[in-house]
């Protein structure tokens, strides 16, 4: 199954996709999301520099306003 990481805090967004058979990493450091074949974050503190450094080309699903099914939803979108 894919490999999904999920910032550490969104402990429900995990749980989630654990149940759904996902392989799930805690990023915890830029080096976590360097396997993943997509990422969730909670989209807080993004791009606050105006920066955007990309480390991972999966694609990255911003969980902020998201219910954890809506997230499941939308990582499954994006890895079919």
């Amino acid at each position: 199954m894919a490999r999904v990481g999920v910032e550490q805090s969104l402990t429900d967004i995990q749980q989630a996709l654990r149940d759904k058979g996902y392989d799930v990493v805690e990023l915890k450091q830029e080096s976590d999301a360097q396997n993943c074949d997509c990422c969730v974050i909670t989209g807080l503190d993004s791009n606050v520099m105006g920066m955007a450094d990309t480390v991972t080309k999966a694609p990255v699903i911003e969980a902020n306003g998201l219910s954890a099914d809506e997230v499941c939803q939308r990582v499954d979108s994006r890895l079919q």
